[in-house]
């Protein structure tokens, strides 16, 4: 089983206090306002999730969650996250453990990856790393009517895949399988300052920050992949996630997507600590089915 790494770093580690923190982030003043209502009929595609400490992204990752809550309960769940400590791409078959319990894993999908994929199954990858684990405890607090029946899909992404050639892979997989998945990309945008080596100006930071993480956005909401990728080379960009954006969104083509899809929510730590000398900007982006 694959046990908590930033349990009590980046989230609280005991029930009690997590579930109080997690309730105030549905609550706060950047957050939904409320917590989620009773289900619909209708579906999701996924989210764009941010996975900073709850403390900082929590608010902001409550909007995209609070629509898993509210729509169809899936199969499972793909959760797809950037590697912050190496090159490697791998996905984990073990259940995952956090302080509101176990999560089982979608072994059958998880396998079928592995066999038709590019993608191999690599546990040490995922030990230390907190991109996806940042996911699961809030996918358990807005799924409480499905706990038990909560399977996830594990997948860190580095840059040694080649990512257009996996989108067509598992668009695949996805098509004979024919399991309900719905996708949580795991990605925190621009990383701003001289601790994150990237100071690209100086005058007006936080409408500049504003200005360049819209820029992005748009070119993710229109799914334009290669405007996206024309984007992160030309601004260079520092959006830890954006290989697993990427691969969205070449999936999304794959599927001949014809959804719709809205930024929820969209604001930076220096919002949160009114200080911009390093910032992190955080935004929940919905894909309806």
């Amino acid at each position: 089983m694959r046990q908590e790494a930033v349990a009590g770093k980046f989230y609280k580690e005991s029930f009690d206090e997590l579930d109080k923190e997690l309730n105030e982030c549905f609550t706060s003043k950047f957050g939904p306002g409320d917590l989620p209502a009773k289900r619909k009929e209708s579906k999701i595609k996924g989210i764009i999730s941010p996975h900073a400490g709850y403390a900082f992204s929590g608010a902001c990752a409550a909007w995209g969650f609070m629509e898993i809550a509210e729509n169809e309960f899936p199969d499972c769940y793909i959760i797809i996250g950037p590697s912050h400590y190496g090159n490697k791409s791998g996905i984990s078959l073990e259940d995952w453990r956090t302080p509101f319990g176990m999560v089982r894993n979608a072994k059958d999908v998880s396998i079928a990856l592995k066999n038709n994929t590019d993608l191999v199954i690599d546990e040490e990858i995922h030990e230390q790393e907190h991109s996806i684990e940042m996911q699961v405890p809030m996918l358990q607090f807005v799924n409480k009517d499905n706990l038990n029946s909560i399977n996830i899909v594990p997948i860190l992404i580095g840059r040694d895949i080649e990512y257009k050639k996996l989108a067509f892979q598992i668009s695949e997989v996805c098509k004979d399988l024919n399991k309900s998945c719905v996708f949580i990309i795991s990605s925190d945008f621009t990383h701003y300052g001289p601790n994150y080596k990237y100071v690209p100006f100086t005058l007006d930071v936080p409408k500049s920050i504003n200005k360049l993480d819209k820029g992005a956005i748009e070119k993710i909401i229109s799914l334009d992949v290669e405007g996206f990728a024309d984007y992160l080379n030309s601004t260079m960009i520092t959006i830890c996630g954006y290989m697993p954006i990427l691969l969205f969104m070449s999936i999304l083509q794959n599927q001949e997507y014809k959804g719709k899809a809205s930024m929820l929510m969209h604001y930076t730590s220096g919002d949160i600590l009114n200080d911009f000398k390093n910032s992190v900007s955080y935004a929940s982006i919905l894909f309806k089915d």
